[in-house]
């Protein structure tokens, strides 16, 4: 019998890391390590996650899915699919590279993968920003000479951000992680990257990182200035407790919780799996497929299969909660 799962995070050495997610979230990085990602719930090949506790503690997600594939996932989905999603803590001491990841329809010409994504800042410096989009009147023409000409950084639009806040990034949008900002991740399993340009960075050993030019030329989106940060209008839901819908896409959508008393979450009658991100606070998860109550605090995500209808979440007052799933195929 499955039941809700919590995984080992697989932690990431990055050039731009740092330890933020040990101070935040009690992640256990090495010492001496800078540690820039936290992959929570992920299937690629050669990184994908292990059941952290229960019966099936040491399974990996690749075994859950092609064992219990209907169990795990819902109808329409086949075991020897890839999860459709990568899900990460991200903590950037340091700039990201200005990057953009393929379309859709250009993705396997350049042999890469698509990847859309949303962002939600769990946390932030007074200075940090994220780089998303391009400068109004910025043409290919323009950015491809400022590229040569060691200045392509002009050509993004930058937002500055604050705890809270949220953007969404479909594929083709030019973009970068500012420093300062440790960020929850949802997006397509694809770990497809076209840097365009890495702020002369270079790697421990002296050498300088590899860049993209000629594929992140042909994936930009040249018609897409000056986005904004999500807005979403929240709905009340009872007195203290509000939703934010955060991203509403085909690929998935997300959502966010956010209670000043305490209240309890039943899962709904929707078949599919469910994914719970723990931004703040704390819960306890129960249902009739656990011998005991799972407890949950920030930094953690719950992957709860299709097949543990009966879940019942117990949020502990002044909590934040992303709730995150695919719509029904």
């Amino acid at each position: 019998m499955l039941y809700p799962f919590i995984f080992v995070p697989l932690l990431m050495d990055r050039i731009w890391g740092g330890r933020k997610l040990e101070d935040l979230y009690h992640k256990p990085i090495p010492g001496g390590k800078k540690i820039g990602e936290s992959w929570e719930v992920s299937d690629r090949p050669g990184a994908e996650s292990k059941v952290a506790h229960g019966p099936l503690a040491g399974k990996s997600i690749r075994w859950l899915i092609e064992n219990h594939t209907q169990d795990m996932l819902g109808s329409g989905y086949s075991g020897s699919e890839r999860f459709p999603l990568l899900i990460k803590i991200l903590d950037a001491q340091e700039k990201l590279s200005l990057q953009v990841h393929p379309p859709q329809e250009i993705a396997t010409s350049l042999g890469g993968e698509p990847k859309t994504e949303v962002w939600y800042i769990a946390d932030a410096t007074p200075e940090a920003s994220l780089f998303v989009g391009l400068k109004k009147g910025i043409t290919p023409e323009r950015f491809a000479r400022d590229i040569e000409h060691n200045r392509v950084a002009d050509c993004f639009h930058e937002i500055r951000v604050k705890k809270g806040d949220s953007m969404f990034l479909p594929s083709g949008r030019v973009h970068a992680l500012g420093a300062g900002n440790v960020i929850f991740e949802i997006q397509q399993n694809s770990d497809t990257t076209y840097r365009v340009y890495d702020w002369d960075r270079r790697n421990p050993d002296g050498s300088t990182r590899e860049l993209h030019v000629e594929k992140s030329l042909k994936s930009i989106d040249f018609n897409d200035f000056e986005p904004r940060l999500s807005d979403p209008v929240p709905q009340l839901l009872s007195p203290g407790y509000t939703l934010k819908q955060l991203a509403n896409d085909p690929l998935f959508h997300v959502s966010l919780h956010e209670n000043q008393n305490a209240v309890s979450l039943k899962r709904s009658a929707k078949s599919g799996f469910l994914i719970l991100g723990f931004v703040e606070g704390s819960a306890v998860l129960t249902s009739s497929t656990m011998e005991s109550p799972l407890y949950l605090r920030a930094g953690q995500f719950c992957f709860i299969p299709d097949s543990v209808r009966d879940s019942v979440v117990s949020l502990a007052p002044k909590s934040k909660i992303l709730e995150i799933h695919k719509p029904l195929l």
